[in-house]
């Protein structure tokens, strides 16, 4: 593979799409290492990517511990088991699936400091998916506004896999639209400015719905 033309290619099209759609707020591209080993991963941080991605504890856990670089930025981007919480939870600067109360209250209970959290919404309501209905919300966020360790920097969000489009996109604007409600409640540490949202297959269409934050993994690894 070739990681820095596979880099350059991808920060090229984020940074056309950014300018495209003008957007005052910069929109970061987390590089989802669940693929690759820990030498490959080292040498994207060489190349200057600095936003990694791991959705496996023992994974995030390995590469946290291995990969050196100045400034890194950890996210955890899988559902996370409560019984785990406690072996993770002060290393990683993102959560991008809180996506129950009881979790929520783990991460209360085991985090030395607040922790930026993604609350995941399933939109589409797919059965397989995690996430937390759009109706479900305004009782979830009363319990998690108790919370202070818990920081709702944004929402997170995942479409289909065999949706079109059109429908990817319309999901990802109702995403869009859910947040900027949520941030004029103004409720206390749930800013809610950012949108986790889009992958290597759909992150163009994220970003034109306003995502801050794409995961892509295989665009980044590709042969």
């Amino acid at each position: 593979m070739n990681l820095a033309r596979n880099k350059q290619e991808i920060m090229k099209q984020v940074a056309v799409l950014v300018s495209d759609e003008q957007k005052a707020q910069p929109v970061e591209v987390i590089a989802v290492t669940k693929y690759v080993d820990v030498a490959t991963t080292q040498a994207l941080v060489d190349l200057g990517h600095h936003h990694l991605g791991e959705n496996r504890v023992d994974k995030f856990l390995e590469k946290y511990h291995q990969v050196k670089g100045d400034v890194l930025t950890w996210h955890f981007i899988g559902s996370l088991q409560r019984r785990k919480v406690k072996e993770v939870i002060d290393y990683i600067d993102y959560f991008h699936a809180l996506d129950s109360l009881n979790l929520a209250l783990e991460i209360q209970k085991r985090a030395s400091k607040p922790v930026k959290c993604f609350l995941q919404v399933n939109i589409s309501k797919e059965t397989s998916k995690h996430g937390v209905y759009i109706e479900e919300l305004d009782d979830l966020l009363e319990e998690l506004a108790k919370l202070d360790k818990i920081i709702l920097v944004g929402l997170m969000t995942m479409t289909p896999f065999e949706a079109s489009d059109d429908e990817k996109q319309a999901i990802f604007r109702q995403a869009r639209l859910l947040r900027e409600q949520l941030a004029e409640k103004k409720i206390a540490h749930m800013p809610f400015k950012e949108l986790s949202m889009g992958m290597s297959g759909d992150f163009a269409l994220a970003i034109k719905e306003g995502a801050t934050f794409v995961r892509i993994g295989q665009s980044f690894f590709k042969e």
